[in-house]
């Protein structure tokens, strides 16, 4: 029991912060488990399956408007299995009944809504519901009676339309493959796409909601690499440049919220996913590597500032999100009235106040009541050197006082209410902000984000692996659990080789390695190629999905195709890279069809089109002159690449990479050998030549 006499349902005895949100429900709560089905199928009952995760806030709304109302209670209590499901421990779950719900409504989304039969099979899909029927919106209530009359009067049809149902899915996750190679033409019309839908003015793609889907950014990269097309390039800043501006961005606290519900980056919605953390961060890296801009630099190096302190265990590894809720209500932990800033800021308020744009009447709109509310999101029109020249400021000064000011706003949020934080650790989403923080460590020359990411790796190590080395993939509360999926094994193995590469720790080498051969004795297609997502011998939930497009995260496949790239290259076993071939072929079709959402997918494509590099340095990583050859390599955008490190006299990576056996220094310097495409060059002990030779590539 709770103070307030509540009594506690089945969702108690779990580990994940959504279920227990819900353990004080008056519904009588299932874990996805067999248990509830085997009741559904007893007591000839359709179960209702609802899912979500812990920071969402329409998710967070259908709670207290209906999960913790007693006659919604008493009505699913009747006549229904009730199952909650966090999307975030159980993505096999979510992804299939995302896919039934996209594909019978044509539009998805959290909290996700599905009845079906005890055998799993889904009839009725939607999203968020209100209790009542309201702006001709379906309300749950009348929706469950309906759906509990007809299951009563003519059961046959549901079941019918369920059958129905998994047959077109089944059909959809398994399209035959017509096993072509992809060429550069795909290429071009994934640009042609994201020109298409490019905002010319605030940046990003599309109208609103819009996100940002960094792996647009990383692809449009390499296009720009590819082809010198100065449009990809210019798309790519611009929106970097207007998300850092934007109310997207926290800028009190640092680090991007999920997306904006607006065309301008104005007003969030205010969750904040590690995920996005990561790819974000790891956009913004590769435009400093491609520009040398500082500000993409220190944007980058903000968002990191932010995860180290709100998102990282104090063992090394980092928690999942922050809620955009505080109190009840969506960003009032985020914003700001015009009195609040007098009060805190004193006579330097004006000044705040003018550069982020803060009025009295606010910019932050109650959508229930549709009007001004006083609150102010903060944000920036203009760069901060733009604004202190207007102003006819001295930079450094205006700067200055805009980070004292900051500060001080800062130190006076401590003092409200924080957004509820997603403490449970998640393997995949580890592997993504590792590889974003040893990739900053290689490109900015800063080894304390080696380090953090080391430490986060190291924690996966030892609390998410089985004694037979299979990954799991949720920790929380002392306690790991649930068998690792793809995203797991590919994001964490990008992880390692990234962080491989930014402290040529062979451990994380033969780690990545030993996990790609996990994932393909577990997860590979022998008969189609690709990956499966969920393993051979886990739970199948009504089929088993190979899943290619490129949502708000990268596919498991575009992110085990770079591996399999990378470590063929790096290790020089074909195997790996005949395999890459076979899943090029086994989604040609699909990529080809919609390449507009296949751009992680097409990103790591351009590297097999070539053209590619193998580096391999040998010396002594102290010496200067080995750290200054490193610097030239890993300065400049070159993306299609792989780095190892032999150190003299020791054959920890002869034995992983065995071509590497008779690379020596060459006069006793540092010497770099570099393979492109296959063919190699002499090697080089001149640090200006080696740049000269990467300048052309």
């Amino acid at each position: 029991m709770t103070g307030s006499g509540k009594s506690a349902n089945r969702l108690i005895r779990q580990k994940s912060p959504y279920l227990l949100q819900h353990a004080y429900n008056p519904v009588d709560w299932y874990p996805w488990s067999e248990q509830a089905f085997e009741k559904a199928k007893r007591e000839c009952k359709p179960v209702f399956l609802s899912i979500g995760y812990s920071t969402c806030h329409w998710c967070h709304v259908m709670k207290r408007e209906s999960f913790e109302d007693d006659q919604v209670a008493k009505l699913l209590n009747g006549k229904f299995v009730s199952i909650k499901v966090d999307r975030e421990e159980r993505p096999d779950v979510d992804s299939i009944y995302m896919n039934v719900c996209q594909m019978l409504t044509g539009t998805g989304g959290w909290p996700l809504t599905i009845l079906m039969t005890s055998e799993k099979k889904p009839f009725f899909a939607g999203t968020y519901f209100p209790k009542e029927n309201t702006y001709g919106r379906t309300g749950l209530i009348d929706l469950l009676q309906k759906v509990a009359d007809r299951w009563e009067k003519d059961r046959q049809r549901l079941l019918d339309d369920a059958e129905e149902t998994t047959r077109e899915l089944s059909s959809l996750s398994n399209m035959k493959t017509n096993g072509e190679v992809l060429t550069e033409e795909i290429l071009d019309e994934a640009f042609i796409g994201l020109a298409d839908s490019f905002d010319q003015v605030n940046g990003g793609f599309g109208t609103r909601p819009k996100f940002p889907t960094p792996h647009n950014l990383l692809f449009l990269l390499r296009y720009w690499k590819r082809k010198k097309n100065q449009q990809a390039l210019r798309m790519v800043e611009k929106t970097l440049q207007r998300m850092r501006l934007g109310g997207i961005f926290d800028q009190v606290g640092f680090g991007f919220h999920r997306y904006s519900t607006d065309s301008i980056w104005l007003v969030p919605h205010f969750e904040k996913m590690l995920y996005d953390q990561a790819l974000i961060s790891l956009a913004y890296t590769e435009a400093y590597q491609a520009t040398r801009k500082e500000e993409y630099r220190r944007t980058a190096e903000e968002t990191f500032e932010y995860v180290l302190a709100n998102l990282t265990h104090p063992n090394g590894g980092f928690y999942s999100a922050e809620d955009a809720e505080s109190e009840d209500k969506e960003g009032k932990f985020y914003y700001w009235t015009k009195a609040e800033l007098e009060e805190e800021l004193g006579d330097a308020s004006n000044l705040f106040e003018t550069v982020f744009n803060v009025s009295r009447e606010g910019n932050y709109v109650d959508d229930l009541i549709q009007k001004r509310t006083g609150k102010n999101i903060l944000h920036l029109k203009k760069p901060l050197k733009e604004i202190a020249s207007e102003l006819g400021m001295n930079y450094e000064e205006f700067q200055d006082k805009i980070e004292k000011g900051r500060e001080t706003l800062f130190e006076a949020r401590k003092t409200r209410v924080s957004p509820a934080k997603d403490d449970k650790i998640l393997t995949d989403w580890n592997g993504l902000m590792i590889a974003s923080l040893a990739r900053a460590a290689q490109t900015f020359n800063e080894p304390k984000y080696a380090e953090v990411a080391k430490r986060a790796a190291n924690f996966i190590i030892e609390n998410l692996q089985t004694p037979e080395g299979r990954l799991l993939h949720r920790f929380r509360d002392g306690e790991a659990g649930l068998p690792g999926n793809l995203d797991d094994y590919a994001f964490f193995t990008w992880g390692l080789v990234e962080l491989y590469e930014a402290t040529f720790e062979a451990k994380f080498l033969s780690k990545a390695i030993s996990l790609q051969e996990i994932a393909i004795e577990h997860f590979w297609d022998d008969d189609n190629g690709g990956f499966f997502f969920t393993a051979g011998d886990s739970e199948q939930i009504l089929i088993r999905q190979k899943e290619v497009r490129d949502g708000a995260l990268p596919s498991g496949n575009s992110v085990g195709l770079l591996n399999l790239i990378r470590l063929a290259r790096m290790t020089g076993k074909a195997a790996y890279e005949q395999k890459a071939t076979r899943l090029v072929g086994a989604f040609s079709s699909q990529v080809a069809q919609n390449a507009f959402y296949n751009t992680m997918f097409l990103a790591v494509s351009d590297f097999l089109l070539g053209p590619s590099h193998e580096i391999v340095v040998v010396g002594d990583l102290e010496s200067p002159e080995t750290r200054k050859m490193l610097d030239s390599i890993r300065k400049g955008f070159l993306p299609n690449k792989v780095v190892l490190f032999k150190k003299v006299g020791d054959s920890k990576l002869e034995e992983l990479a065995g071509f590497t056996r008779n690379m020596k220094t060459v006069s006793g310097k540092a010497t770099t050998y570099i393979c492109r495409d296959f063919a190699c060059s002499t090697p080089v002990t001149d640090r200006r030549k080696l740049e000269m030779m990467l300048e052309e590539s």
